[in-house]
């Protein structure tokens, strides 16, 4: 018989290598399945003690039986109650929001690792709290129901609807499940505020939890600099276009889904704005618009993530440095370029690396205005690297 996860003491015990065993002590809160010694008998998604091969104890984690990310750990002291435990990190997540988040209705409330709750990503839209699970341990029933509860307890929500990424089911070999509403509570369409801009919102419907509110912040960023006439590229449902549409007197959006598209202009008669927008390959709609001379004075740059893994990271920057190229030849003296990455494993350097070299082989100078990152509720921490993943470089060309 397997014991609950959310037993006070599960008696599971996993040895991990003196490679791993630095890692943890470095601040690190991952260790991979190669730096596993022993987990004779721990069942999938159990809280386990992590010990080193001399026996000393390093903290209490969950247990992954598939995940290459074998080990998270979630407390650096053993755990007498992990729901207990699991209600307080909710708690504290809540707070931090309550400190930080301004001009909104719309936040990441819960960021994985970023707040101590490895595998859980909630999201807020006005009423409606929308949230992936992503670990076994996570979706093991009696954690589910501790989140669930606590979630509605603290934040009253109209519904809490999951969403569910197929793939990260399967990878961490959990039971297929569909997205829908959890707990009580009746989904419906709203609409949700980001600086002053407002979008409408289905709970099921979009990219991962529905909208990109790491950008919140740089959307308000861009605003600030925006002018004459724009183009948003990689566009989706007009984050970007929305925010410089007040300071821009003309603006173009640009995506290759229409569904999005479709939504982006909804949005814009939300918001009372006129723009244009185009279906299509960004690559190609770039080299069109290049080559039929075409200038701006204002070019966003929001691609996908290019670079999913280390093996990626050649081909994506390859990727990144054409896109900036082709925009940095397009904009008019002054004009802006915002431009961003959502690939981990494109670091800062790399990317302003690559800017430096599309400007020089575009004969243009980009004078840095800001180098920005995620929204603060998307909060990094310094020895989890991984949890600082997106780069918007706002800059003027002459």
């Amino acid at each position: 018989m397997v014991r609950r996860v959310d037993s006070s003491d599960s008696g599971f015990v996993v040895t991990i290598s003196a490679r791993g065993a630095g890692r943890l002590k470095d601040g690190h809160v991952w260790v991979y399945r190669s730096d596993i010694v022993s987990a004779e008998g721990v069942p999938p998604g159990a809280l386990v003690a992590v010990r080193d091969e001399r026996g000393q104890v390093l903290g209490s984690a969950l247990y992954s039986s598939a995940s290459q990310i074998a080990i998270r750990l979630i407390s650096r002291e053993a755990v007498a109650d992990f729901a207990a435990l699991l209600r307080r990190r909710i708690g504290d997540a809540v707070a931090y929001r309550e400190t930080i988040v301004r001009d909104t209705n719309a936040y990441r409330v819960i960021f994985s690792e970023g707040d101590f709750l490895p595998g859980l990503i909630v999201d807020r839209y006005d009423d409606i709290l929308s949230m992936q699970i992503l670990t076994q341990a996570m979706d093991a029933e009696a954690v589910r129901e501790t989140l669930i509860s606590e979630l509605t307890e603290r934040l009253r929500p109209a519904a809490i609807v999951e969403r569910v990424d197929a793939r990260v089911r399967q990878l961490e070999e959990l039971a297929p499940r569909a997205s829908g509403v959890v707990g009580s509570g009746v989904k419906g369409p709203t609409v949700f505020a980001m600086n002053g801009v407002r979008f409408h919102f289905d709970a099921l419907e979009g990219q991962k939890t529905g909208a990109f509110l790491d950008q919140r912040e740089n959307y308000a960023a861009a605003a600030q600099y925006a002018h004459g006439e724009a183009l948003d590229v990689f566009c989706y449902q007009g984050g970007f276009a929305l925010h410089v549409a007040a300071r821009c007197s003309r603006v173009t959006g640009v995506d290759s889904s229409r569904p999005a598209l479709e939504v982006a202009d909804r949005n814009g008669a939300l918001n009372g704005r006129e723009i244009e927008w185009i279906e299509g390959n960004a690559f190609d709609v770039l080299k069109d618009y290049a080559s039929s001379g075409r200038h701006y004075d204002t070019i966003v740059l929001d691609p996908p993530a290019f670079a999913k893994s280390k093996r990626d990271l050649d081909a994506a920057m390859r990727g990144y440095k054409e896109l900036n190229l082709r925009a940095l030849k397009m904009l008019q003296s002054g004009g802006i370029l915002v431009s961003c990455s959502c690939s981990y494993h494109v670091s800062q350097s790399d990317f302003l690396e690559m800017l430096a070299g599309a400007a020089r082989d575009a004969h243009r100078n980009l004078r840095l205005i800001e180098v920005r990152g995620q929204a603060k509720d998307h909060p990094i921490l310094l020895n989890v690297p991984e949890t600082g993943y997106l780069k918007c470089v706002i800059g003027s060309v002459t």
